[in-house]
């Protein structure tokens, strides 16, 4: 007889892994499509959140002093040299009127939300950091990325309804 009771199950199958493997699939599949088209269709924009410090990610020292742990992206209208590879995605974005090209790992992502249509992923990442979270701010006259800014803004821990980010 087989010892069913509670904590004796073993995942042998690895659940938690494919899920977050199909999570990120579908992370990738988003970004290849904008990135093919060239733009965001309709009102789809993107806020990524990734882990700064994690293997293989790319970016300036000064951003990475700025996000020691982690940071938050808007992909909108303003951005360049979008690619997207199997395990990654490269774009160049302007902070403080200066490029700076990004590398990142999709492994490195923690979030990934498309505010137009109330969709958002949580991902686990290899690395936890100890601080709280960063977003850098863009210039941007959407009041759905300025919702998101004050989201990210307040009590670190605190619960973030995405009604700021509907359209009304």
């Amino acid at each position: 007889m087989l010892d069913r009771g509670p904590g004796s199950a073993k995942d042998h199958i690895g659940y938690h892994d494919l899920t977050q493997a199909a999570l990120r699939a579908v992370v990738r599949a988003a970004l290849a499509k904008a990135a093919k088209l060239g733009y965001l269709p309709g009102d789809h924009h993107y806020y990524i959140t990734f882990r700064t410090r994690l293997q293989g990610v790319q970016m300036s020292d000064d951003l990475k002093d700025k996000f020691p742990d982690e940071m938050t992206i808007v992909l909108q209208h303003q951005y360049q040299d979008f690619h997207v590879h199997e395990d990654r995605f490269e774009v160049t974005l302007k902070f403080g009127g200066i490029n700076h090209p990004l590398r990142i790992p999709f492994a490195a992502i923690s979030r990934f939300v498309d505010p137009s249509l109330n969709f958002g992923l949580q991902l686990d990442t290899d690395s936890r950091p100890a601080g709280g979270d960063a977003v850098l701010p863009l210039a941007t006259s959407d009041p759905a990325a300025a919702a998101h800014q004050q989201a990210e803004d307040g009590p670190k821990g605190a619960v973030v309804s995405l009604d700021a980010f509907r359209r009304k």
